[in-house]
């Protein structure tokens, strides 16, 4: 049995630092590095909820190709169950190109590949049936899941007893609450960023306003990751946690979110209270941002525990 089981999006992430402007057509520019990380919400959060001492497993879909060799070795290595990845020999596996900019910000070039090709039939249920929490990552970006699929899982695993968590990418599509609405009622944990949260919420402007919003539609726990100005959680029995980010020198952004959502699942595994739990995805994103890429600055639970208490946070002795 896992604590987590981590279904969605892997990706290869070739990220470059720092990247302000394209150079001219058929020219070529200098950067200061360019390196291969494994990417995407099921490797970062899998990752750094390994790395807290969280088991976990990764299911997804590579391609049988060199990104995928890499994918399932890395995440392999750093402690996850990889047995419930699937090798497509039709579709390549999922890349992005990460352009990193000097003030941290990120923009991106990504190919779909053998994400947009997980389907149900790929997924063995009895490993998300042996798991604590099922955690999807991303709808929108998984065709061959978002709609009926999605509900159809989320609905198994809540009735098998497994606590459901959903966090969403960007919808290129425009569909945003129109897609997601059906899967709300199955939801324990709704983690989606700040600004596709007001997307899907009708562009509202409060987070209180947009968590009840979410609330409303059947979700138990709304946590918003509002980027440099924290995080906001509220429960469907009206408990609310509102945390401002912790101040450290930002490095790269990337991951920062899906390392936020990995503090908070591993407060959720070990039945921590919505304050700590908000203490642990601060801390876990904070110490993401410090370390270029989505993983290499995620730290294990007794030194994140020490950089809570460096920011002022609670005792965690129980």
């Amino acid at each position: 049995m896992v604590d987590v089981t981590c279904v969605g999006v892997l990706v290869a992430d070739v990220v470059g630092k720092p990247i302000d402007r394209f150079p001219d057509r058929g020219k070529l520019a200098l950067v200061e590095r360019i390196e291969l990380h494994a990417g995407g919400g099921v490797s970062n959060t899998g990752t750094a909820l390994a790395r807290l001492g969280i088991s976990t497993a990764a299911v997804g879909k590579v391609g049988k190709d060199g990104f995928g060799d890499f994918l399932t070795h890395h995440l392999a290595a750093q402690g996850l169950d990889v047995s419930g990845i699937a090798r497509d020999a039709q579709e390549a596996t999922s890349s992005t190109m990460v352009l990193v900019h000097s003030d941290g910000e990120r923009s991106f070039l990504h190919y779909l590949g053998a994400n947009a090709a997980l389907t149900l039939e790929d997924i063995d249920f009895q490993k998300i049936q042996q798991s604590r929490i099922l955690h999807i990552a991303y709808a929108f970006l998984l065709p061959g899941l978002d709609g009926h699929p999605m509900v159809d899982l989320l609905k198994r695993s809540r009735e098998a007893g497994v606590r459901t968590s959903l966090d969403t990418a960007w919808d290129a599509k425009n569909r945003w609450f129109s897609l997601i609405q059906s899967y709300l009622p199955y939801v324990d944990y709704f983690v989606p960023s700040w600004e596709e949260a007001r997307k899907m919420a009708g562009d509202r402007d409060d987070p209180r306003d947009v968590a009840k919003f979410f609330l409303d539609h059947g979700v138990r726990i709304v946590g918003l990751k509002l980027g440099e100005r924290g995080c906001y959680i509220r429960s469907a029995e009206g408990e609310e946690v509102q945390l401002p980010a912790f101040k450290v020198p930002a490095v790269d952004a990337l991951g920062a979110g899906d390392a936020w959502v990995a503090g908070f699942l591993a407060g959720m595994v070990k039945q921590l209270d919505l304050e700590r739990c908000a203490w642990l995805g601060n801390a876990v994103g904070a110490s993401c941002v410090m370390s270029l890429g989505a993983t290499s600055g995620v730290r294990g639970w007794e030194e994140t525990l020490e950089l809570i208490r460096q920011h002022g946070g609670p005792n965690f002795e129980r």
